[in-house]
């Protein structure tokens, strides 16, 4: 197990954005997750072949039509995802690039592989080319895991500590309890913390032949970047808009291969360290992973809470299967319910749980406000 406790206090989030198949920002993610709307749509030519025909992608998001044509050139869709959330989140209050750019400001990013149809497309060149040199370099970086947070962190001048972290559902958690390590051991002011997935052909064949065949039992795949802005909490600060603590993030490993008992032990343990009572959790956003890891899943969370009846805001029924962003999503969704409950949600628990294929499992409790 991963945990972190400090002696300062718990650290806090002070804003979010999105970019989902809602739309771009904050505010499209809210909205669409209010009306309970659903965002798949059928994929044209442009978008190849793939399984299934269907997907849950950002619409009309073109990386240079976004972000402009200055350094974009060879820019692929998650580095684009990615850049745009942290630009959603800067942008959408004074205090925000004040705090969350320059010295002292990291960045931590959760992703599955980064951009898998980048790695294959290069790959091909290599192969189909007339000589195996005869690549496009600009491209190359796209290949490499930690692009998306490079770029990020070079568009808007994001001057302290850059991490990429794997994990496939689980890595919006692994980049939370990244973040709370860097804050907590002085080497952040500041953190902006996300997860990032981009829907391509590539990975709609990988995630296709990784299932377990069983039809029906996938959702259909979703795309998007979650980006939450966390710092310590200074009490003292009127200035700081808290939205929630980050009381407890626990992660396991799935050793036997049922995910239940390892996710069953993660939740027993952040409600122990935290001293919450299950009947304190307004709310719980489950990852939604296919197949019998989600299955698992649902039956640890009716496990532990038991005869508690927490709202169910798992978003992968809406926006899809996010893979990397999933957990970022979820955060995203909790915020959002809160916000709109504050006379309900306030001084009460929020719930993240995530289970992954690769044997990883975790959840997080955030102190609503």
């Amino acid at each position: 197990m991963t945990t972190l406790t400090t002696g300062t206090g718990h650290p806090v989030i002070t804003a979010w954005s999105a970019v989902s198949p809602y739309g771009i920002g904050r505010d499209a993610y809210a909205a669409g997750l209010r009306e309970r709307r659903g965002t798949v749509t059928e994929l044209g030519a442009e978008h190849g072949t793939t399984p299934d025909g269907v997907g849950c992608l950002v619409p009309s998001f073109g990386v240079r039509e976004v972000l402009g044509k200055k350094g974009t050139r060879s820019m692929d869709r998650v580095t684009g995802l990615a850049v745009t959330a942290a630009g959603a989140l800067l942008d959408d209050a004074e205090r925000n690039r004040a705090v969350g750019t320059g010295e002292g400001a990291a960045f931590a990013l959760g992703t599955t592989t980064g951009s898998a149809q980048s790695m294959m497309d290069f790959t091909r060149d290599s192969l189909t080319g007339e000589q195996p040199f005869f690549v496009d370099p600009a491209r190359f970086p796209n290949t490499v895991m930690n692009c998306a947070a490079g770029q990020s962190a070079i568009w808007y001048q994001l001057k302290g500590p850059n991490a990429t972290i794997a994990g496939g559902r689980t890595a919006g958690l692994h980049a939370l309890n990244y973040a709370r390590r860097l804050l907590a051991s002085g080497r952040a002011r500041t953190v902006l913390c996300g997860a990032a997935e981009e829907f391509s052909t590539a990975r709609a064949w990988l995630e296709h032949h990784s299932g377990d065949g069983t039809p029906g039992t996938t959702p259909p795949l979703g795309e998007g970047c979650a980006m939450l802005l966390v710092e310590p909490h200074a009490p003292d600060d009127p200035a700081q808009p808290v939205l929630a603590e980050i009381l407890a993030v626990e992660l396991g490993v799935v050793l036997d291969g049922d995910p239940r008992p390892a996710l069953v032990t993660c939740l027993r343990s952040a409600l122990r360290r935290t001293g919450v009572e299950p009947d304190r959790v307004a709310a719980v956003a489950r990852s939604g992973a296919p197949g019998r890891e989600g299955a698992a899943e649902a039956e640890a969370v009716r496990e532990v809470l038991g005869a508690a009846d927490p709202a169910d805001l798992t978003p992968t029924g809406l926006i899809g299967d996010t893979g990397a962003a999933a957990a970022a999503f979820q955060a995203a969704a909790l915020l959002s319910y809160a916000a709109d409950r504050p006379g309900e949600c306030a001084g009460r628990i929020g719930l993240i749980t995530s289970v992954d294929r690769t044997g990883t499992v975790g959840c997080a409790l955030l102190g609503l406000r």
